[in-house]
């Protein structure tokens, strides 16, 4: 990875056709997101082959440069040289015309860009019911239930859980160029203690004189990215005929007059049944699709998350976890092919004789294995290579048929690297030890085909 990150912004953005040519600018956990005027200006092949860049992707419209973990020091650095506004967007208006293909990008780019901000608190949050559960009364026993440590670690989890819809209102709001303020104060309104306490009771209560479902929205996702989705064209609207002498005052104030009965009579309600429903989907694909489905997803999830399409499947999986309900189907084929992912970047750097393309496929493992980050090799070995990527399906179709077969189950969502194994903690002795098993076998039999099946003999980057 190039450390002169100014240079390298620089060297992207004349390769894209300037800085005029850059209508909006972003980023990802790994990649530099560019919305370009004229994409026929973007010289492919020159930004691939730059120091510092794995890889280049096409989808929701952007132009898509996979960097890696240090892509907000190059996106800082474009920033600065194109004179973006740091807010990750750029106020244009360019036309585009809405089609069916361009509402599913907008809607897939809304749902990434919205839960990849989530990643620290649900990792974060995640991390100390896992210590709970390695070193509490569930496994090794060194303090009990009623500790201080215990009950410590306990609450911490919880602040991360159970106020979701202000986390989401408030990452929801950035993405969508909404207050987000008032982004927080709706996932508050859906958590307020008084909504709560009537839920408790089971009162039939209105809003407005408009009948209410009494629904807790406590861990919940989708109401809240729901009711964002409106509340950007409900602000928009008051800002534009509100005086602006006036705007102070009664922009957040007739938004949420708005928002309010629309959202927990109409939005919220709508969003918690089809959470019910994708629940009771992940349950019906785990119990009749078994451990073919198991093995379905873990071979094809790597290639989704290049596509972004995994984003979709990632948050149903999550708010079953969310609702309590232990995950034996999608979070556990998604699991094992990001071992089939550390097992690509191994079998790479053991087979590839090239001291540069050695030391590169290193980093791609050490990026997923410690960092969990699975894209740098994603780009860097099976998009330039092709033939890795057959061991990688295969690899994870073989681990996730094991795991489904043994009928593993995640409990929490952790942390995607090694440590992702201690979700599967709190499912007793069998579920870890064939967890382990399953991930063992994704990766090291990836590893073993692509090295002796990844590479054609006569690949130039094997040879010394």
């Amino acid at each position: 990875m190039a450390k002169n990150y100014a240079e390298l912004a620089a060297q992207i953005l004349e390769n894209v056709g300037g800085k005029d040519n850059v209508s909006t600018a972003a980023h990802c956990m790994t990649r530099l997101r560019l919305t370009l005027k004229d994409a026929s200006k973007a010289n492919e092949d020159a930004i691939k082959n730059l120091d510092g860049v794995i890889g280049v992707a096409k989808a929701g419209g952007q132009f898509q440069i996979i960097i890696g973990q240090t892509v907000p020091n190059v996106y800082a650095e474009v920033c600065k040289i194109g004179g973006f506004a740091s807010s990750e967007r750029i106020d244009e208006n360019l036309d585009e015309k809405l089609t069916f293909k361009s509402a599913g990008a907008k809607i897939l780019d809304y749902l990434s860009g919205t839960m990849v901000q989530m990643i620290p608190i649900l990792i974060g949050a995640a991390m100390f019911k896992t210590v709970n559960v390695l070193f509490g009364p569930d496994l090794l026993g060194l303090y009990t239930a009623e500790s201080d440590i215990y009950v410590l670690f306990d609450f911490l989890y919880n602040a991360g859980f159970y106020f979701m819809p202000i986390y989401i209102g408030y990452a929801a709001a950035k993405k969508l160029n909404v207050s987000p303020m008032l982004g927080m104060y709706m996932g508050g309104i859906l958590i307020a203690p008084g909504l709560i306490t009537l839920v408790t009771e089971g009162n039939p209560f209105t809003v407005f004189g408009i009948p209410m479902r009494l629904v807790d929205y406590s861990q919940s996702v989708l109401p809240i990215i729901l009711c964002m989705a409106l509340m950007k064209y409900v602000e928009k609207f008051m800002k534009k005929y509100i005086p602006e002498v006036i705007s102070t005052i009664f922009v957040p104030f007739l938004t949420m007059l708005v928002m309010t009965p629309v959202a927990l009579c109409v939005l919220a309600p709508l969003g918690s049944i089809l959470g019910d429903y994708v629940g009771a989907g992940l349950n019906g694909l785990a119990s009749h699709g078994g451990f073919i489905a198991v093995a379905i997803i873990a071979a094809l999830w790597e290639f989704l998350v290049m596509t972004g399409m995994h984003q979709v499947i990632l948050i149903t999986g999550i708010m079953n976890l969310l609702a309590g309900n232990p995950d034996s189907c999608v979070m556990i084929g998604g699991g094992m092919a990001t071992w089939a992912a550390f097992g690509m970047a191994l079998g790479a750097f053991l087979r590839l004789k090239n001291k540069k393309e050695k030391s590169l496929a290193l980093g791609y493992f050490v990026s997923g294995f410690v960092g969990g980050i699975t894209e740098p090799v994603l780009y860097g070995i099976g998009m330039r290579y092709k033939r890795p990527f057959v061991c990688l399906a295969i690899g994870g179709f073989i681990g996730g048929l094991y795991a489904g077969i043994t009928h593993v189950t995640v409990y929490l969502l952790g942390a995607t690297n090694f440590l992702s194994i201690l979700g599967y903690v709190a499912g007793g002795t069998s579920n870890l030890i064939n967890s382990i098993i399953a991930s063992a076998i994704s990766m090291f039999g990836t590893a073993a085909l692509v090295y002796f099946f990844g590479f054609d003999k006569d690949e130039p980057a094997i040879k010394g």
